[in-house]
């Protein structure tokens, strides 16, 4: 992180209010990144609004996950109507010919129209033990029967999301990823954005304490911050002591926040507004974080 660490002091975010544009102005700076940490963290530093630093963030937590894939992940899909449980998941992944058809329905997909490939959870039935065998496939957006239909969200309008539609998609084998659809890719992959996208949130914090000059305490402790993550994202995604330490991390982003807005608020301005607006992303999967939080402790 210390290539991140200096730019973090200097990088100043484009002048733009399209994710594309934004993503095309800040490549060469999130790219200087030797991890997908350090890369969601450059991003943030690079953002001028919440949208910015969140698409950052979960771009590189996608490519953390599944890091051997070719082309750009837009998204991961699974929920469904009934939620994203694995007896929740009816997309259904089925032979054909030397390939698979996919064929379902993702009830909601944040960055699902962003652009890139799709990272969907599907099933295969269930096996022997009476469970459901899942699989993670990938396939383009814009491949024939994926038809997405975009959705809006109340705040952060910079991020795009979807339903989307599979029907009798054509699969080639290689798509099919190696590993156990939930316990390789879906039940970790909480943990994984959750460390990109706080590593992103702490690169734009540090962004606007040093734009609007708030002073050099916010932005140290926001390195110190950034730092325990960049640790973090080394770790076993899956291990009860990397979900407590990310809890701890999590609540210390939490304080970082709450001392940034006591000095931001009497600045003001436009970004002051769009936080506002936006602020209500931070409080998205409070309770399956706590419940996360709960099992681990539980050991």
């Amino acid at each position: 992180m210390d290539r991140a660490f200096a730019a973090a002091l200097t990088v100043e975010p484009p002048a733009v209010t399209a994710l594309d544009a934004w993503r095309a102005a800040t490549a060469a700076v999130r790219a200087a990144g030797s991890t997908p940490i350090a890369r969601a963290f450059l991003g943030g530093v690079a953002a001028d609004r919440l949208g910015f630093a969140f698409a950052g963030g979960y771009a590189e937590a996608l490519r953390a996950l599944v890091p051997a894939h070719p082309r750009p992940l837009a998204a991961l899909c699974a929920t469904e109507e009934g939620g994203a449980h694995p007896r929740a998941i009816r997309t259904a992944l089925t032979a054909a010919g030397d390939g698979f058809l996919l064929a379902g329905h993702k009830r909601w997909a944040t960055m699902s129209a962003a652009g890139g490939d799709l990272l969907v959870i599907a099933t295969r039935g269930d096996g022997p033990d009476g469970k459901p065998r899942l699989v993670a496939v990938t396939v383009a957006a814009d491949a024939p029967g994926v038809t997405l239909t975009p959705a809006s969200a109340p705040f952060v309008p910079e991020i795009p999301h979807a339903t989307v539609a599979l029907a009798d998609v054509a699969v080639a084998a290689d798509a099919v990823l190696p590993g156990d659809g939930y316990a390789t890719y879906l039940k970790p992959f909480r943990t994984v954005e959750d460390l990109h996208v706080h590593a992103a949130l702490c690169g734009y914090l540090i962004g606007v304490a040093r734009r609007h000059h708030l002073g050099d305490a916010l932005v140290e402790r926001g390195l110190a911050l950034a730092a325990a993550l960049a640790t973090l994202g080394a770790a076993d995604p899956r291990a009860a002591a990397t979900h407590r330490a990310l809890a701890g991390a999590i609540d210390l982003a939490s304080d970082q926040v709450a001392a940034l807005e006591a000095a931001w608020a009497a600045v003001g301005g436009d970004e002051w507004q769009r936080w506002q607006r936006d602020r209500p992303l931070l409080g998205v999967a409070r309770a399956a974080r706590a419940a996360r939080l709960e099992r681990a402790r539980q050991g």
